[in-house]
C-alpha cells in the first residue's frame, strides 16, 4: 500500500512555515522530540520512543563456528524489520530500498565502528564464539527512524548479559543463569546517529525531522557520533550540494546531542540495574503509566463539606434579604418550575382551562344563534324541523288545525 501524498496545500504550508523557523509540534529548529527509555524484563530488550516514533529491540546470543578470516573474533548481526504495523506504506516480507539504507547505516554505525569487543567473544579459537544478534522492529512510524533504531540498538547491547561459559577438554559448558551470574559485553562507546534534513536547497536545516517533514525535504544528513566527539560515519542522500561549513556545523550540534543522549541511556541503564539489585518491579507493564486505559476519567476534587451550612448561614446573616424584594420566578405557560415550593408542571394545566372557557363561549353563542333563527321561522309560519335526538324523531308543527285534519284524511 503506498503512502498517501501531501497536497500542494499542506506542502507550502510546511515549507512556508520552516522558512519561519517554526514546526508543527512547537519546537525549535534543532530539538529533539521527547526521548523515553524503557526495560523488558529480560535483558537486551528495551523499547525507544522518540516522540510517536517507537522502536522496539532484542539482543539474543548462540554459540557458532567463526569465520575463517577473523577465527578469534565474535560475530554481531544487526536485523532491522519495517512492518505494516508500524505504517501502512511498509510492506511486510519484501526488502525496500529504505530498509537495506537503513540496514547497511545501522551496521556501519555499530560494527564498523568497533564500539563492542568482538575478541572477548570468542569461547575457543577457531572453533566457537559468540554471534551476538541485534533485532529491531519498528512498531510505529513517526520520523527518524535511523536516531530511534541507533539509540535502541546500543542500549540493548549495553543492557544484555551473556551466559558464561565452563571449558573442560575439549567440553564447553553453557551454565544457566540460576548457575552462574550472566556477563555484560563490553562495549568501548556508545555511537549514536543524528539526521539533519535540509530544506529549499540546502537554506535550511532541521533536527530530528517528523514524518511530515520527511515527506518535504531535499536532503538528509546522518552523522554517528560518540561523546568522545569521533565521527564513526556520515551518510549524505537526497543529491543536494553542502558546503564544508555546512557539515562542521551540523557536525558541532550532533556533538552536543550526543553527549546529551549517552547521559540519557547510562541514566536509564544506572536505574534499571538498581530495581532490579533492590528486588523491585521492573519491565514494560511497570513502566506505563497507570489508569491510562481508562478514559474521559478526571480525579475528584477535594472539597471540605462538613460545617457548609454553618458558612452559609454566616454567608446570608452579612446580607439580610428583604422581604420586599419580588420572587424572580416568572410563571408562564411552557416554563417548567422544579423546586421547594414550586410548581413541577410546564403551564399545561393553565392553557387547558383557558382553552375550555373559549370553547364554552362558542356554544353559547351558537345556541343563542339557532334560537333566534327558531322564532323568526315561527312568526314567518315556516315549518320547523327539530332533529335533536337520536332516533331522528321528525315534529312538524302548524299554525291551524285544518291543515292536520287534511293531512290525516290523505294519510288514511
Amino acid at each position: 500500500m503506498k503512502e498517501t501524498p501531501l497536497s500542494n496545500c499542506e506542502r507550502q504550508f510546511l515549507l512556508k512555515a520552516i522558512e519561519e523557523k517554526k514546526r508543527l509540534d512547537g519546537r525549535q529548529t534543532y530539538d529533539y522530540r521527547n526521548i523515553k527509555i524503557t526495560f523488558g524484563t529480560d535483558y537486551g530488550c528495551c523499547i525507544v520512543d522518540i516522540g510517536k516514533t517507537r522502536v522496539l529491540a532484542q539482543v539474543s546470543c548462540e554459540l557458532v563456528a567463526p569465520k575463517d578470516s577473523r577465527p578469534t573474533e565474535g560475530i554481531l548481526f544487526f536485523n532491522l524489520e519495517l512492518s505494516s504495523m508500524a505504517s501502512p506504506a511498509f510492506e511486510s516480507n519484501r526488502q525496500s530500498e529504505l530498509l537495506v539504507k537503513l540496514n547497511r547505516l545501522l551496521e556501519r554505525c555499530l560494527r564498523n565502528s568497533k564500539c563492542i569487543d568482538t575478541e572477548s567473544l570468542c569461547v575457543v579459537a577457531g572453533e566457537k564464539v559468540w554471534q551476538i544478534r541485534v533485532d529491531i522492529h519498528v512498531l510505529n512510524h513517526d520520523g527518524n527512524i535511523m536516531d530511534a533504531a541507533s539509540i535502541a540498538a546500543i542500549t540493548a547491547l549495553s543492557h544484555f548479559r551473556r551466559p558464561d561459559v565452563g571449558i573442560q577438554g575439549e567440553e564447553v559448558t553453557v551454565y544457566a543463569l540460576e548457575e552462574r551470574d550472566p556477563i555484560p559485553l563490553s562495549v568501548y562507546h556508545m555511537p549514536i546517529c543524528v539526521s539533519f534534513s535540509f530544506f529549499q536547497q540546502g537554506t535550511y536545516l532541521l533536527v530530528d525531522p517528523c514524518e511530515r517533514e520527511e515527506r518535504v525535504m531535499d536532503g538528509l544528513l546522518v552523522i554517528a557520533m560518540n561523546k568522545h566527539r569521533e565521527i564513526c560515519c556520515i551518510q549524505s542522500s537526497g543529491g543536494i550540494m553542502l558546503l564544508k561549513e555546512q557539515v562542521l556545523r551540523c557536525s558541532k550540534i550532533a556533538s552536543v546531542k550526543v553527549t546529551e543522549i549517552t547521559e540519557l541511556i547510562n541514566k536509564a541503564l544506572e536505574n534499571d540495574r538498581k530495581v532490579r539489585k533492590d528486588g523491585g518491579k521492573f519491565g514494560f507493564a511497570e513502566s506505563m503509566p497507570k489508569e491510562r486505559i481508562t478514559a474521559l476519567k478526571t480525579e475528584v476534587a477535594p472539597v471540605e463539606m462538613t460545617d457548609i451550612e454553618e458558612k452559609a448561614k454566616e454567608i446570608i446573616s452579612c446580607y439580610p434579604v428583604s422581604e420586599n424584594v419580588s420572587s424572580p420566578v416568572v410563571c408562564a405557560p411552557g416554563t417548567g418550575q422544579v423546586g421547594e415550593g414550586l410548581q413541577n408542571s410546564w403551564g399545561l394545566e393553565e392553557v387547558d382551562a383557558l382553552e375550555d372557557d373559549v370553547g364554552e363561549e362558542r356554544e353559547e353563542q351558537d345556541m343563542r344563534e339557532q334560537l333566534e333563527e327558531e322564532s323568526r321561522n315561527a312568526e314567518k309560519g315556516d315549518v320547523v324541523v327539530i332533529s335533536d335526538s337520536e332516533e331522528e324523531d321528525v315534529v312538524i308543527l302548524h299554525e291551524g288545525t285544518q291543515r292536520r285534519r287534511r293531512r290525516k284524511k290523505q294519510v288514511i
